[in-house]
């Protein structure tokens, strides 16, 4: 029996892997390629969210007694999220009874920025990004589909890798494999314009690949680097065990002035100037839960210096919301490097460790990804089609 040669074998399996995966691989990629302008695109379609004329910046706590005026009902935790001051500041509020059916779905609010008005309220997964959202991570089937893309992006690194073994060339041969060859035939050029593209997106995608599967296999990621470097850490629930005081809460103000002391001691000085402190960005605030006495504090998260992730941060700081005293601060950076690898995933999937140029690099790889599975796909179709059919009789020439 002829054994059949390492090359052609990869080429074999390339191709019908790609064949299976390539449609869902396409779909994923392209609306992870939108998502990377997820709050542009949201804007664009709401225009009434941006800022029309010069107005006061209303106070945090101007925000917060607007949403609970709106919403009564809504004792629990609410996250604020900071935008820029062109945006309308957004809300969140987690498990409301309207969609406790639906798996994640909190309550989406948008509050002006004078802080009295709402201008919009939506429920996740009604509206497009965040639809976009939930095709891209759960392929619209909640926690299981997270696991099928996260075994799903295995498969894909395994076929990336068996395209780069399919064109691997012999010794001697690198400066012709990388060269369009003269060919007349359609198949030969679409094979070139195939290899081309894969080669020039091969690390690229490897990347946006590998910290998806991480980012949506989080037990697994930390099974491996736990074995392989030092345990994952993570911020932890606090407990308040103390008697609820009759006082009210704090001010945010009040609660973010301590965050912002009790923090800016925890970390370092910068390298420059030792007296200086470090830059901190507020991204979110995490409102005390007011249906959970043991969790009657705020969450301030923020962005340290040397934090890639602009919207999703990972350094937080607790304050009791009845004493102002810090009761927990947890930075990403303190724990070794599984933790900055950890820290790294989500800013390097959505392109913002690189603000616009990675983002706009991220569109265009996802963009590659349709084009390669249309070159491969037509050529197959081609090279089926060319194929002699045996049910017909073949003419012999004498």
């Amino acid at each position: 029996m002829q054994s059949i040669p390492f090359r052609k074998y990869a080429r074999r399996f390339h191709l019908w892997l790609g064949l299976s995966l390539g449609l869902l691989l396409v779909v994923i990629c392209l609306s992870g390629a939108a998502l990377v302008f997820y709050v542009e695109i949201d804007t664009w379609l709401h225009p009434e969210l941006e800022r029309k004329q010069a107005t006061t910046d209303a106070t945090w706590d101007n925000t917060l007694a607007t949403l609970n005026t709106a919403y009564p009902d809504k004792s629990g935790c609410w996250r604020i999220e900071v935008n820029d001051s062109n945006r309308a500041v957004s809300a969140r509020y987690y498990n409301p009874p309207e969609t406790q059916n639906e798996g994640f779905a909190p309550l989406m609010v948008w509050v002006g920025h004078d802080g009295k008005t709402v201008l919009r309220q939506n429920y996740w997964g009604h509206y497009l990004v965040t639809w976009l959202y939930n095709l891209h991570y759960t392929l619209l089937f909640g926690e299981t589909g997270t696991v099928i893309i996260g075994y799903m992006g295995l498969a894909a690194l395994i076929l990336l890798l068996s395209g780069l073994l399919a064109w691997w060339p012999k010794q001697g041969q690198w400066s012709k494999s990388l060269n369009f060859k003269a060919r007349s035939s359609t198949v030969g050029l679409l094979y070139d314009w195939h290899k081309v593209l894969g080669l020039i997106s091969f690390i690229p995608l490897f990347v946006l690949i590998a910290t998806g599967v991480m980012l949506a296999l989080p037990k697994e990621t930390n099974s491996i680097l736990n074995q392989l470097l030092e345990p994952v850490q993570s911020a932890k629930r606090i407990v308040l065990e103390q008697p609820i005081s009759k006082h009210k809460h704090i001010s945010i103000e009040q609660a973010l002035l301590a965050a912002r002391s009790a923090i800016a001691h925890h970390l370092p000085a910068q390298q420059s100037n030792r007296n200086q402190q470090p830059e901190l960005r507020l991204a979110w605030i995490y409102t005390p839960d007011n249906t959970d006495a043991s969790s009657r504090y705020f969450t301030f998260r923020f962005q340290t210096p040397e934090d890639p992730s602009t919207r999703f941060p990972n350094t937080f700081v607790k304050v009791d919301a009845q004493t102002a005293a810090v009761i927990d601060i947890f930075s990403t950076w303190d724990h070794g490097t599984a933790n900055i690898i950890k820290g790294w995933l989500h800013a390097l999937h959505d392109g913002s460790a690189g603000g616009l140029v990675l983002r706009v690099f991220w569109l265009f790889v996802g963009a590659a990804v349709l084009l390669l599975f249309l070159l491969g796909f037509i050529r197959w179709r081609i090279r089926t089609n060319r194929k002699p059919n045996p049910t017909k009789p073949t003419l012999i020439n004498n």
